[in-house]
């Protein structure tokens, strides 16, 4: 096997190492996986391949491209190989995709730039890219009109139209359903088979044991263990590594289970139906939430999850059917936390000022920040950071915090743990199921892993492409009480 992309002894600093000395080599056939817990460095890493690190950070140590060592090459040398040479999937396809310009002239722009290929030519590529990866719905969408999962497949199809003979994936799976997932690591595969160098930067256990090849396990910045997939995969020798694989939900013991009969329903929602780009997503849907309880909420991308979720909360209004919300409780204790953490903070304030700024709004008392910051497991030196300048999942578990502060009677929380390692997965899942219990929050849960929904929920919710299948529970009573006021009606 070739030798495409060797990098030895690299380390990325600030004021302190963040990043401690880390050798890889990406050879021709040979899938290369980074797998990590949120925060432990896995995207600088891939940051300084790419030459994109922050500025207050510098790479240090040797990355050969072929024969040219890319830290020795200035800025506009750097980036006169992206795309053509070297390629990146990023982690927040939102942020790597221009919110002004529709799906398929992105795509088709890629081609013609990076490509180098005519524009009646690269319309048809683009167009064929985009059906291969069932986006052809998408095509003339704007990427704030995309699902999650749908902006990672166009962020995947941007990223692929150069013919970059390496691709760093950075989290390439992650807020997709099961076949998304299949669908884009077998892309990634058919890119390995075709002779394209891959280094994967992943939290998701089973994407490394899909790709297969070498695999490297990093904690706090260090490459603890690597060699090949099938090996420390079934067989780790360092203690963190089998902490991580332990970790997975098919291991956790069952969370969910509280029944609801009886209890008064804190939203109630009846004959809900609506339609979304020419697409009914579902239509006479009856759902009821009690206190405390946890309903989970599948299905494929873009069937609908998010959308039912936002009627609940009034952030939409459906074409049919009607919402009601104990009216005992302010608006404020009904929140949603985010699939997409990026759009949720401001982009030009700290962290630790867009906290203080909801903790002075509200008047709370700011002794509950450090509480939930030491539970979410979030260090102090994280609030003097732009949202940009943290991991996904370090934005993710802010998020949750924020929510917290609130005290939310009903929380809506879409993809919570879509860019969380399996350790800190566990842990989100720990305290949100205490949230339900103690706090008596009713939680409306979306995600795609089955595993998961499975183990935390009390009920489930499947959102299919044609229709919505619910078990027997779901067919709650639908009365209304003198507490109760609509939110809005059809």
């Amino acid at each position: 096997m070739k030798t495409l992309l060797d990098i030895k002894e690299l380390t990325v600093s600030g004021e302190k190492t963040i990043v401690h000395p880390v050798s890889l080599q990406v050879r021709t056939r040979e899938p290369c996986t980074i797998l990590g817990e949120t925060g432990c460095g896995k995207s600088l890493l891939a940051q300084a391949v790419m030459g994109v690190l922050p500025s207050e950070l510098r790479a240090q140590g040797r990355i050969f491209l072929g024969e040219r060592d890319l830290l020795g090459l200035i800025p506009k040398q750097r980036r006169a190989i992206w795309g053509r040479e070297l390629a990146i999937l990023p982690q927040e396809p939102w942020l790597a995709l221009d919110p002004t310009m529709r799906v398929l002239p992105q795509v088709k722009e890629g081609y013609m730039v990076a490509g180098a290929v005519s524009g009646a030519s690269a319309g048809r590529l683009a167009q064929a890219t985009l059906s291969g990866l069932g986006l052809t719905d998408a095509a003339g969408k704007l990427p704030s009109e995309l699902s999650g999962g749908m902006a990672q497949r166009v962020a995947f199809a941007a990223a692929s139209v150069g013919g970059a003979g390496i691709l760093l994936a950075d989290e390439p799976t992650k807020g997709l359903d099961a076949q998304r997932w299949q669908d884009i690591v077998d892309l990634l595969l058919q890119k390995v088979a075709d002779g394209i160098g891959l280094l994967t930067i992943t939290h998701d256990i089973g994407v490394a044991r899909r790709l297969g090849g070498h695999v490297a396990i990093m904690c706090e910045g260090r490459i603890v263990e690597q060699g090949p997939a099938a090996r420390v995969l079934q067989n780790p020798v360092h203690p963190y590594s089998k902490r991580l694989l332990a970790a997975d939900p098919a291991s956790w013991e069952k969370l969910g289970g509280r029944a609801s009969n009886g209890v008064s329903p804190v939203i109630k929602a009846h004959s809900l139906g609506i339609t979304r780009g020419g697409k009914q997503l579902f239509k006479h849907q009856n759902f009821s939430i009690a206190p405390g309880e946890i309903v989970g909420v599948t299905g494929p991308s873009g069937c609908g999850k998010s959308t039912f979720g936002d009627l609940l909360l009034g952030l939409l209004q459906p074409d049919t059917g009607t919402v009601w919300r104990d009216g005992s409780h302010p608006p404020l204790r009904y929140q949603k936390l985010y699939q997409d953490p990026p759009a949720a903070f401001p982009r030009s304030i700290t962290i630790g000022q867009a906290v203080e700024d909801l903790i002075r709004l509200h008047a709370l008392q700011p002794g509950i920040r450090d509480t939930l910051m030491d539970e979410l497991r979030l260090q102090p030196e994280l609030l003097d950071r732009l949202p940009e300048q943290i991991s996904g999942g370090e934005l993710q578990r802010f998020a949750l915090l924020r929510v917290l502060l609130l005290d939310p009677i009903f929380l809506f929380a879409d993809e919570p743990t879509s860019r969380l390692d399996l350790i800190t997965q566990q842990e989100m899942m720990n305290l949100l199921v205490r949230c339900a219990r103690e706090r008596q929050c009713a939680i409306l849960l979306v995600s795609h892993h089955a595993d998961l929904i499975g183990k935390v929920a009390d009920r489930l919710l499947f959102l299919g492409e044609e229709a919505i299948s619910r078990d027997a529970a779901f067919s709650a009573c639908h009365q209304t009480s003198p507490r109760e006021h609509p939110v809005y009606g059809a």
